[in-house]
């Protein structure tokens, strides 16, 4: 009986985390393993990540470092790694967020035009910021999106290098989302900014549809010019994400192209019941108690 509790509790247990819940519906299609979590004390919760059955660890491990390099207001930040020799993961601040496809589930079917365009800005931008560092997300999808209170988050960094080395296909492996793959990355290449943006014009077009390869007809006619450039199958022909974002945000007497993509996400950005489902998260994990909590309490 001791060694099926030990173990039960070894099984609810990541580095120095317990698992309270999973982030992902079981069925979603994710590039990782996303849990919220707490440190034993309580003190702490993460969004914790960990990598899929069938990707490499080791790649996961080295993306997962190079992922502290990305910084910005639109990146979940990785703030905690697993020490060396450990099994990989990595950690960050918890904050009530939704994944993509999850925002849609809740708002029942395409999010609104406004929505898709500030998501689309901030997005942008993080993606140029990473871009002129000379970094490639190599990860955007519909799940690796993060809706909080006061803006998408990006996450899920390196999951198409953590799927498989450059130079082998990456068709149909687990993690990977196939229409927002761009054909090149698909095909072994070494994942690059235009890979980025390919993935971004497929999340805005899944946002706006609920599919990341729609026809052209269901894209909404305000939003076919900018996104479908995006999908070009020749990189060239892509904007890069700075023009993405000066699309999807056009100067204004108020705004200039240096200017926050924040800026469009002004109150009421974020679809009424999209915000009442981050209110219910954020209630239920105060409430939560894990495994060791329960232990702990006195029997009545």
């Amino acid at each position: 009986m001791e060694q099926s509790r030990t173990r039960e509790e070894s099984a609810r247990r990541i580095g120095p985390y317990r698992l309270i819940t999973r982030l992902d519906p079981p069925t979603a299609t994710v590039p990782c393993r996303r849990f919220v979590a707490r440190t034993r004390d309580g003190e702490r919760t993460v969004l914790l990540s960990a990598p899929l059955p069938g990707t490499d660890p080791a790649r996961f491990a080295a993306e997962a470092d190079a992922a502290r390099r990305l910084l910005g207001p639109w990146i979940a930040p990785v703030t905690d790694l697993a020490a060396p020799g450990e099994p990989p993961w990595y950690a960050g601040p918890y904050v009530p967020a939704l994944p993509l496809p999850v925002a849609l589930a809740v708002h029942g079917g395409p999010l609104p035009e406004t929505t898709v365009r500030a998501v689309g800005a901030a997005l942008a931008e993080a993606l140029a910021a990473a871009h002129a560092q000379g970094l490639t997300h190599a990860g955007v999808s519909p799940a690796a999106v993060l809706f909080t209170a006061d803006g998408p988050r990006l996450s899920c960094f390196g999951a198409v290098r953590a799927a498989a080395a450059d130079g082998e296909p990456r068709t149909g492996l687990p993690g990977l989302e196939p229409g927002t793959l761009a054909p090149e990355q698909a095909a072994g290449g070494r994942p690059r900014p235009p890979g980025d943006v390919f993935a971004l014009g497929a999340v805005l077009a899944y946002a706006a549809t609920g599919h990341t390869v729609p026809e052209r007809d269901e894209l909404p006619p305000a939003l076919r010019p900018v996104v479908a450039p995006c999908l070009a199958r020749d990189p060239a022909e892509r904007p890069s994400a700075g023009e993405l974002m000066t699309a999807l945000a056009p100067p204004t007497p108020h705004r200039t192209v240096l200017n926050s993509a924040g800026s469009l996400l002004t109150p009421g950005w974020l679809p009424g019941r999209v915000v009442a489902a981050l209110a219910r998260q954020s209630s239920e994990l105060l409430a939560a108690r894990t495994p060791a909590d329960t232990a702990s309490s006195p029997r009545t």
